[in-house]
């Protein structure tokens, strides 16, 4: 008989932690423990990844893996209480150990869920496993990684422009709130399909990401980050500012014009010494139809001195706004989730509807293999298990709902915060940047004044050590023309030095002025970044308590699913030998094929 027990063990899922093996034949999930199938006798097989199957947290169900790297593996997963995908980033255990790495893996978590921006990768949630290793929960994107389509070669003008003007928007509020990325590169920008198809640029893994206020997690010593993408600043100080990660996006965006970097070489050392002293080729020298507005501000991104790029990201984002199409510029709604985010459901119809259906079956196969109620008491108890088990699972699963409607509710309203504070971070963000280029234009404009004032000054004391030499200061015995010269033309230089200093000093004036614009919108700034870090705080305390009783909540159902599923089996041993319960076997098979409208092995429920 084909698989009487599959529709059982459909959704099987084993705790955290524990390692799982699958029967190759029906695919059916069974712990460690287990050795053959239970349903074809077949030999079962150890996963290779071992974390597939697996409960996360009492709510996420791995699905399969997604990708690896040096830090951590992304897996597909699944909340099962309110049937979303999510993406799960697991850190590799053994650099768990390492306390500063597993810090800075908990900081990207904090950083990208505070800042909420449609260009960066939103956070859901994040915590520990059973055995101390960190993962966070994120939105799964559908689409590919920006490196992958740089591969396929040079891409056009637009194209470059619009993905360049989100990445932009991105780091422009990461760096409104504080955060820097230090390690921003192709990898770590997602395109995925948004609204109607369109390319959205989303910022990934924040993980060396640091807030400017925060004290350094990094060794002295220590170079973070990706050497091809490397300001010449990170080379020589850890202590960056935003403007490395605008050199970054140069490199990136020079990488998507030309299809290559701006620099070749062949280790970490020599990329190093050519970021810190050779001049980048223009892309107009590599590709036809650069337009020499995109060329000079990639150059200008690429300047070697931080001051000498543009002033901040807002900027790089008004001039991409400028260079895209006209419906690339629009700004994005906040926050704009790539899949859909549905409320929590009532009860989703998975385990609870199979198992009833699976009991009424039972209660048949009881009646027709005993017409005269005559079942062994222990068949009857382990029935009676059965139902006490549903029961419980129903329960359990009711309050987990309620309490994932608070914490979804809780989320919504700290969404709503942060969205909130980020328009208003958004508007002063703009004045901000425009505030910063007018006190640099003054700066450069008022310069030549400075000089000049300088150059007087110099000139009168010319004059007078001149007058001096002569002994001109003494007082005269007799009047002479050359010692009228030498006052004269001490007089001269000090009405010059005189005229010049007056107008310095309105100069310097006006750029204080400037400069206090600057500090007066910086105090706005700081002051949102601490509504923000006071509604986070506030947020984290309370999602605490209710993802405790949800993970709770969440390791029981699992467990009782398991007892649900050994019960079942004491349950049909005995009968399915009986010729006389086929056609009920095959209905119990049947209840979890796709027509059904159930989940087939593998699945979440």
């Amino acid at each position: 008989m084909a698989c009487a027990l599959e529709t059982l063990c459909s959704g099987t899922i084993a705790v955290e932690g524990s390692a799982m093996k699958i029967c190759p034949a029906c695919q059916l999930k069974y712990t460690d423990a287990d050795s053959r199938c239970l349903v074809d006798n077949t030999v079962l097989e150890t996963l290779a990844d071992e974390r597939i199957g697996t409960l996360l947290g009492g709510r996420y169900h791995i699905e399969k893996a997604l990708g690896e790297g040096g830090m951590a593996v992304v897996y597909r997963a699944r909340n099962a209480l309110v049937d979303r995908p999510v993406a799960v980033k697991i850190m590799n255990p053994q650099l768990s150990r390492d306390a500063a790495l597993k810090e800075r893996f908990r900081r990207e978590a904090k950083n990208a869920a505070a800042i909420a921006h449609p260009n960066i990768i939103e956070i859901h949630d994040y915590g520990e496993t059973d055995d101390g290793t960190s993962y966070l929960v994120m939105e799964l994107l559908d689409g590919a990684p920006l490196d992958r389509l740089i591969a396929n070669g040079p891409m056009p003008a637009p194209q470059v422009c619009t993905l360049g003007l989100q990445i932009a928007r991105g780091l422009a509020r990461a760096h409104d709130f504080g955060v820097l990325h230090r390690d921003l590169k192709p990898e770590n920008v997602f395109v995925s399909r948004g609204a109607g198809g369109k390319p959205v640029a989303k910022i990934l893994d924040f993980g060396i990401a640091r807030s400017m206020h925060d004290q350094r997690l990094t060794s002295a010593g220590q170079i973070f980050g990706t050497p091809q993408y490397m300001a010449p600043e990170r080379v020589t100080s850890i202590d960056s500012g935003p403007s490395a990660d605008l050199y970054a996006l140069g490199v990136i965006l020079f990488e998507m014009l030309t299809g290559r970097l701006p620099f070749q070489a062949d280790d970490i050392p020599a990329f190093l010494i050519l970021h810190l002293q050779a001049t980048p080729p223009k892309p107009s020298e590599l590709v036809p139809h650069v337009p020499r507005r995109l060329e000079e501000l990639i150059l200008r991104m690429l300047a070697k001195r931080p001051e000498d790029r543009p002033v901040d990201a807002h900027q790089v984002e008004k001039e991409l706004a400028a260079m895209a199409p006209a419906e690339a510029a629009e700004l994005p709604t906040e926050h704009q989730s790539v899949l859909p985010r549905p409320a929590a459901p009532t009860l989703p119809p998975t385990t609870l509807e199979r198992w009833a259906a699976r009991t009424a079956l039972f209660d048949q196969m009881l009646e027709r293999a005993y017409p005269r109620g005559d079942a062994p008491p222990d068949v009857r108890q382990t029935l009676s298990e059965i139902r006490e088990v549903i029961r419980r699972m129903h329960e359990l699963r009711s309050a987990g709902l309620k309490e994932q409607r608070k914490l979804e509710s809780m989320e919504a309203m700290a969404r709503e915060g942060r969205q909130r504070l980020g328009h208003a971070m958004n508007v002063l963000g703009t004045d901000l940047s425009s505030a910063r280029e007018a006190a640099r234009t003054a700066h450069q404009e008022v310069s030549p004044y400075f000089d000049a004032a300088s150059g007087a000054e110099r000139a009168y004391r010319d004059a007078h050590r001149k007058l001096a030499a002569s002994f001109g200061l003494n007082e005269a015995s007799a009047p002479s023309q050359a010692l009228v010269m030498m006052h004269r033309e001490l007089a001269d230089a000090l009405d010059r030095w005189l005229l010049a200093h007056g107008t310095a000093q309105r100069a310097r004036e006006w750029v204080e002025s400037k400069q206090r614009e600057v500090k007066d919108l910086e105090f706005q700034t700081e002051a949102i970044r601490g509504q923000l870090d006071r509604l986070e705080t506030s947020f984290e305390q309370d999602r605490k308590s209710l993802e405790q009783a949800l993970e709770h909540a969440g390791r029981e159902i699992d467990a009782l699913d398991k007892r649900l599923m050994a019960l079942a089996t004491r349950f049909l041993t005995p009968l399915r030998a009986r010729r006389e319960l086929g056609d009920l076997m095959q209905r119990l098979e049947q209840e979890g094929t796709p027509a059904s409208g159930l989940q087939r092995p593998g699945s979440i429920g």
